[in-house]
């Protein structure tokens, strides 16, 4: 769970924009170096700025990473794919699963996983920040979506929860065929 320790503090807010330039910025330091490797020193340092205007909007590094990457999945994953949604549910469904489709097969996505994958000394929780922010978030984005074509009648869906799970491995499993890598 992404931490931020602007909304616990007390005395002046902490500014929004700089919090989104230190997401950005260890964003690109995560992809590039690795979660190890990207120390706050190192995120400071490129945003130039202190250490200390990080902490004043992250708690941690793993918070860090987590607020990054949930940054990233939002860019990945357009929101307007589920908002407002019209048209027949194959069309629906067809343009949600393509855009997931493509979104997993990015070499950006793929570099992410791999470094989640690969930081064995962090890899439990690093694993857990990733889903939280990924994968959940896009679960929940289409048990929502599920939702609202049962509720129109436009599809038959008892259990949405177990539905978009499904839906979300189906195309999990097309880019990662290999059973091993599937989670």
């Amino acid at each position: 769970m992404v931490t931020e320790n602007s909304q616990s503090r007390r005395g002046r807010p902490a500014n929004e924009a700089l919090g989104q330039t230190i997401i950005d910025t260890a964003g690109e330091l995560f992809a590039e170096l690795g979660f190890q490797a990207t120390t706050l020193d190192k995120v400071a340092q490129r945003a130039k700025i202190s250490k200390l205007s990080i902490y004043r909007h992250f708690e941690n590094k793993e918070a860090l990473f987590g607020a990054a990457f949930a940054a990233r999945c939002q860019q990945l994953i357009p929101q307007v794919l589920f908002e407002g949604v019209d048209g027949s549910a194959e069309g629906q469904l067809m343009a949600v699963g393509s855009s997931l489709l493509r979104t997993l097969l990015r070499p950006d996505v793929r570099n992410i996983e791999a470094m989640v994958m690969a930081d064995t000394p962090n890899q439990k929780s690093l694993s857990k920040l990733h889903y939280e922010a990924g994968p959940a978030h896009m679960i929940a984005q289409i048990e929502a979506l599920l939702r609202q074509l049962h509720a129109k009648a436009l599809l038959n869906v008892p259990d949405p929860v177990q539905s978009a799970r499904l839906f979300a491995a189906l195309f999990q499993r097309i880019r990662s065929p290999d059973y091993r890598t599937f989670r």
